[in-house]
């Protein structure tokens, strides 16, 4: 891969801090090999909707350009999470042509499963593609992981620090939904680090009839007569499965939402105490990222850029300190990575008293 001179970089999915981050460092480490890098606009709808662009849907992107962005949320270049956009419609042939007009030797695409598995149907297709793993969930199981999780953790914790206030104050019982789809590790480490009473996760299935005995039990107690239960979103009752919102229950692309309610009615219910429910949802996307999450952004980045230069094609790079590896894109997108039962961020969990309702 060395005759490389121009390559294009996208980002898609949910956005997640530290996506600036890889950005910053990707056209740094182009620039410094004499590259020529162009971001594409929303995802992959820069080459499939050039019309919509006053830049023809690519943006040249050089040091001045994206000096002072590693620190800022979101991402320059718009992103997208309407689907697979080849799906049925045969346009995965024009997003190529696009690359060949362009003279556009390879992509760097920085997206979580869904915008991997489109990168991996492109290098299918011939095209040079190094991913770079993004999901403020943490559930890509071939890297360590993912930049933007942090960053969600730290929001969800000091949203959590300011409810027991609250909570204190009117004697509630606060639960919180937080982001994760089918993995609960947002929940998990938010609910440690904030002192959760209860944190239900999709992994381990709940008894609401448990939640609610403990929430009783806690509460009990004359100096603190208020609780804080964490939800994720894909959280499932024992026996049930995950709550969807209205749109997917008709029969639409399938959104998890309305966990948290469910389970504050139903403790309403068997706990007597007042309940309110606060659904941080997007919140976590945003703002700026951690400085772990910023460095995280920045060494996959440069890493990107590395691969390419070393010829690796079709890949996704990961961290699995101290290592760098270069996974198979097919290999990266196989499998979510969920919170380990056994492992040691539920057992603190349950040595602190925290119940999981099982």
């Amino acid at each position: 891969m060395n005759d490389i001179k121009r390559i294009a970089i996208n980002t898609g999915g949910g956005d997640a801090p530290g996506l600036n981050a890889v950005i910053h460092a990707a056209v740094y480490a182009a620039r410094n090999r004499g590259w020529e890098i162009f971001g594409i606009h929303d995802g992959i709808d820069g080459l499939l909707e050039p019309e919509r662009y006053s830049d023809g849907g690519l943006m040249p992107l050089t040091r001045s350009v994206v000096r002072n962005i590693a620190h800022l949320g979101g991402t320059i270049l718009g992103t997208s999470n309407s689907g697979n956009p080849f799906k049925n419609n045969g346009r995965i042939d024009i997003v190529l042509s696009r690359f060949q007009e362009h003279k556009l030797d390879a992509l760097i695409s920085i997206g979580g499963d869904g915008t991997l598995s489109i990168a991996r149907e492109l290098n299918e297709k011939g095209l040079c593609v190094v991913g770079v793993p993004k999901t403020i969930d943490n559930d890509l199981e071939a890297t360590t992981t993912t930049f933007g999780f942090d960053s969600a953790v730290s929001f969800a914790t000091e949203c959590i620090d300011r409810l027991h206030f609250t909570a204190e104050s009117h004697r509630r019982v606060m639960i919180v939904e937080v982001m994760g789809r089918y993995a609960g590790w947002i929940a998990l480490y938010a609910g440690i680090a904030g002192r959760a009473d209860a944190i239900l996760i999709p992994e381990i299935p709940y008894d609401i009839s448990k939640v609610a005995a403990h929430v009783k039990r806690k509460t009990a107690n004359r100096s603190r007569q208020y609780s804080i239960v964490i939800v994720a979103e894909g959280a499932k009752p024992v026996g049930g499965g995950v709550t969807l919102k209205e749109a997917a229950k008709a029969g639409h692309v399938e959104r998890l939402g309305g966990a948290g309610e469910s389970v504050a009615g139903q403790l309403r219910e068997l706990t007597g105490k007042e309940t309110r429910v606060v659904v941080l949802g997007h919140l976590l996307r945003g703002g700026q990222p951690t400085s772990l999450d910023r460095s995280l952004g920045l060494v996959f980045g440069a890493a990107a850029v590395r691969a390419l230069a070393e010829g690796q094609d079709g890949v996704m790079v990961a961290i699995n300190p101290p290592r760098i590896d270069y996974v198979p894109l097919k290999q990266a997108t196989a499998k979510l990575k969920l919170v380990p039962v056994d492992g040691y961020g539920v057992m603190t969990a349950r040595t602190l008293d925290i119940s999981f309702g099982d």
